[in-house]
């Protein structure tokens, strides 16, 4: 049976969730980080996470961002296949559910409309969509604000299928010690394994919405995402690269087919804040 859903909700979900994620974290997050302030074994480093805390009290009480650099939106649509949208075009509902969050809201304005040419578009759109078509009557909306301090320290390995296991741990590890602190650690890692250029990247980014402490159901990634967490943390980057146990509060990897001769990888790589907020209409 097809269900029927206005694009103007779709505007007003998208709006609404571009202010929450830019607010507050989502509660895994939360108590990821507050957890990190127990665990942390530098005096200079509990000081930062408790700082971090302090900041996010702040954001929420009065309603300031969390960081100054809201983002580029990037929206992940899980689409029933037994929906149908009305009442305009999809695509221009969602950007306009963007602009509506960012200019209402009072968020940042971070795009420009040209790569090159830099003209700011003064209303935070384009936005980033990634469409998925799922069985069901259900639309899953993702909105994933991402500030490129972090983004811009992500990688892709194109690696050769006989580097391996340990060739793509090692991939990881150097891609979070090349960004130290410009990542603004503790960061979570999202990985992606396997596919094509693209879509180990686009693994990765969807990694990261990935709950903190939520592991693969795959085993031996399951164990990769433990071993790397742990020596991410063995790196002393730590809270704000300025040392530390607390370099990164998870590592969330993604797998997927691949060709024979090949065995790309993906690290995006995002901040402590790792702002996404999630709703099902």
């Amino acid at each position: 049976m097809i269900r029927t859903i206005q694009t103007t909700e779709v505007t007003k979900q998208i709006k609404e969730m571009c202010i929450e994620a830019n607010h507050f974290l989502t509660k895994d997050m939360d108590d990821a980080l507050k957890n990190a302030v127990t665990t942390e074994k530098s005096t200079l480093g509990k000081q930062i996470l408790n700082q971090l805390q302090d900041n996010l009290e702040i954001a929420g009480k009065d309603m300031i961002p969390i960081c100054q650099d809201t983002g580029m939106a990037v929206i992940f649509m899980e689409i029933g296949q037994d929906v149908h949208f009305e009442g305009g075009d999809l695509e221009e509902a969602i950007h306009e559910g963007v602009r509506q969050g960012y200019v209402e809201g009072f968020l940042r304005k971070s795009v420009v409309k040209d790569p090159l040419i830099r003209e700011n578009t003064k209303d935070n759109t384009p936005a980033i969509i990634h469409y998925e078509m799922k069985p069901g009557d259900q639309v899953k909306i993702t909105v994933a604000p991402k500030g490129f301090g972090s983004e811009n320290m992500s990688r892709v390995f194109m690696l050769k299928p006989a580097d391996g296991i340990e060739g793509v741990k090692n991939a990881i590890l150097t891609a979070v010690k090349d960004a130290g602190p410009n990542a603004c650690p503790p960061m979570v890692v999202g990985v992606g394994i396997g596919g094509t250029f693209e879509k180990c990247a686009l693994m990765a980014k969807r990694a990261l919405t990935r709950p903190v402490g939520e592991h693969s159901e795959i085993p031996y990634v399951k164990e990769m995402e433990e071993e790397l967490l742990e020596k991410i943390n063995q790196t002393g980057i730590g809270p704000g690269g300025l040392g530390g146990t607390t370099t990164a509060l998870a590592v969330n990897i993604n797998t997927y087919a691949t060709h024979i001769a090949g065995l790309p990888v993906a690290i995006n790589i995002c901040c402590h804040v790792n702002r996404h907020a999630v709703r099902v209409i």
